[in-house]
């Protein structure tokens, strides 16, 4: 019989040589470059809402790191995606496909529309939408009327797939962009924790129609909080910048509204810290991958345990860093034996179609974002700890 792991302790005494002095929270955001001045600049301009020059420099930023001709700073990676659904017209009579395995904003989002949602079931090695899995259940789930497609059991369209880079893993997006081709659905890219990865080279977020960036808190680049539409149409991006600024028409003196709108435009405060961070993109990646490697390098000979590496052809930015166990006994030891040295590590994301907001709802055999769940935890992931002054 083999004999079980008792515990976790040579590899936590290594763990502990990297957090020695340091913080041991989940996802510290990192400064270290104009913050303190770009801010100040911008409380003495007195421009500190959405009206200011911090706010379409951190846009231009955005596109130059990213590739895309265009992007629209948000309130939130949350607004952003409400933004894109809106601007497709996304309501009641819409179905919306998505994975289960995300965070629950990008549920949420759908929901604001009165949209329906199908969860799809994730591969085990990038962690997006398996595209042979969606292939299987379209040709099971929809019907073809005229050029679009239909949900042949609730007779909703099939308007787009959202789908997510999680943890800053690239999924396959490809082949799901040629089954969205193949069915004429419109594909959204939740990029919310990918800002700065890539798949062969090009940036995640501008493989589909619309791509959607986060810079909450405790993302890789933060702005405190805020968001990002990022796409390659000049009529996408007139209608969702208008739409973010509650649909006013530029006329001075005067406030006219043609179309409800949104307050979802990003303050010009949070634009200033965005502002220095994307400078610093690459060297704070940098540092999560160093992370990456301190990790890998102490749990490499343990047996039955992985730390999630990223895909072939892939640049992650290794958000949160993943460490995935054969044994759901050993996952339990170890946790607790972290939760008793006050590390900040987290469940992965709970599967949507488990709670209870999203219970009953349609979706295909969601068997490997259980499994995945119920083996995983997240690792604290700031590039706090790999920085040297």
């Amino acid at each position: 019989m083999k004999k079980r792991k008792k515990n976790f302790d040579k590899e936590i005494f290594k763990l502990e040589k990297i957090f020695y002095g340091k913080s041991k929270r989940l996802h510290d955001p990192i400064f270290f470059g104009n913050e303190i001045k770009y801010l100040t600049k911008c409380i003495k301009s007195s421009f500190v809402s959405s009206v200011g020059n911090y706010v379409s420099e951190f846009e231009k930023k955005i596109s130059s790191i990213t590739g895309a001709k265009y992007s629209v700073a948000t309130s939130s990676g949350t607004a952003a995606l409400h933004l894109a659904l809106k601007y497709l017209k996304v309501d009641k009579n819409d179905e919306i496909l998505m994975p289960s395995f995300t965070y629950v904003a990008t549920a949420n989002a759908v929901k604001y529309c009165d949209a329906a949602i199908n969860f799809l079931d994730i591969e085990n090695d990038q962690l997006g939408i398996c595209p042979i899995k969606l292939e299987k259940y379209l040709q099971k789930i929809s019907i073809k009327k005229g050029k679009y497609t239909y949900n042949k059991f609730n007779k909703k369209k099939i308007k787009a797939i959202i789908v997510v880079h999680v943890y800053g893993f690239p999924c396959k997006i490809i082949e799901i962009k040629k089954i969205c081709k193949k069915y004429n659905i419109i594909l959204i890219e939740d990029a919310a924790e990918a800002i700065g990865s890539r798949f062969k080279k090009k940036h995640l977020g501008v493989f589909g129609e619309i791509g959607i960036l986060s810079f909450n808190g405790n993302k890789t680049v933060t702005a405190g909080s805020g968001g990002a539409i990022i796409c390659n149409s000049k009529k996408i991006y007139d209608s969702i910048y208008h739409l973010s600024t509650q649909a006013k028409v530029k006329k001075r003196y005067d406030h006219i509204h043609d179309e409800v709108g949104y307050n979802y435009r990003m303050n010009n405060l949070s634009a200033a810290v965005g502002c220095a961070q994307i400078e610093n993109l690459k060297k704070i990646i940098s540092l999560k991958r160093k992370n990456f490697k301190k990790y890998f390098d102490i749990f490499k000979n343990t047996k039955n345990v992985e730390i999630v590496k990223e895909p072939k052809n892939c640049i992650s930015n290794y958000w949160l860093i993943i460490i995935k166990f054969k044994e759901i006994n050993d996952k339990k030891i170890f946790l607790k034996q972290l939760q008793k040295k006050n590390y900040g590590m987290r469940y992965t994301w709970r599967p949507l179609h488990l709670l209870k907001i999203f219970k009953g709802y349609n979706s295909d055999k969601l068997t490997n974002c259980e499994s995945f769940f119920k083996h995983s935890l997240n690792l604290p992931s700031s590039p706090v700890l790999s920085f040297k002054k």
